[in-house]
């Protein structure tokens, strides 16, 4: 993994509360999670978003495939 130098300026109040929350780990530890954290949460919102689809066709609904809840069934009785 590369690793790039950052110099910016933070919430005091914020930073020493992440530190007490992790106080065994260093700035650039808690710096690396908190942009995992808002990469995953990202990422949840386009998994989110990708299934609403699923809404504007309802699983009971039949298409030109037919239903979903049918192939469902089918399936489970095999």
């Amino acid at each position: 993994m590369s690793r790039v130098r950052v110099s910016t300026t933070v919430d005091g109040d914020l930073l020493e509360k992440a530190r007490r929350l992790r106080s065994n780990a260093n700035d650039a530890t808690l710096l690396d999670e908190a942009l995992g954290a808002l990469v995953a949460r990202n990422r949840a919102g386009e998994v989110d978003s990708a299934y609403a689809a699923y809404d504007e066709f309802p699983i009971g609904e039949s298409d030109e495939w037919g239903s979903l809840a049918a192939f469902r069934t089918g399936a489970a009785a095999s």
